[in-house]
């Protein structure tokens, strides 16, 4: 799977999945990593770590070898190694 960068309020670093439902993103202090579901308008953070327990770059090389998963769940069982 890839990611689609773009500029977001709040992030440094706001990467989207190819479907767009789903994204990983590191906050503008560059401290915590987001998973987010867009829903409708609305971009929703269904998860939050802080950058040393996982990384955002760790999560996107993990999903890299995948296809997109179907839910946001999905992707982060998956993002994680379960």
């Amino acid at each position: 799977m890839y990611f689609v960068t773009t500029k977001r309020a709040g992030y440094a670093l706001f990467c989207m999945t190819p479907s767009e439902r789903a994204a990983i993103a590191l906050t503008e202090d560059q401290k915590r990593v987001h998973v987010l579901e867009h829903t409708g308008e609305t971009w929703t953070v269904r998860h939050e770590w802080p950058v040393g327990e996982h990384s955002h770059t760790e999560l996107m090389t993990r999903l890299a070898t995948c296809e997109e998963p179907a839910s946001v769940a999905e992707l982060v069982r998956r993002a994680l190694g379960a």
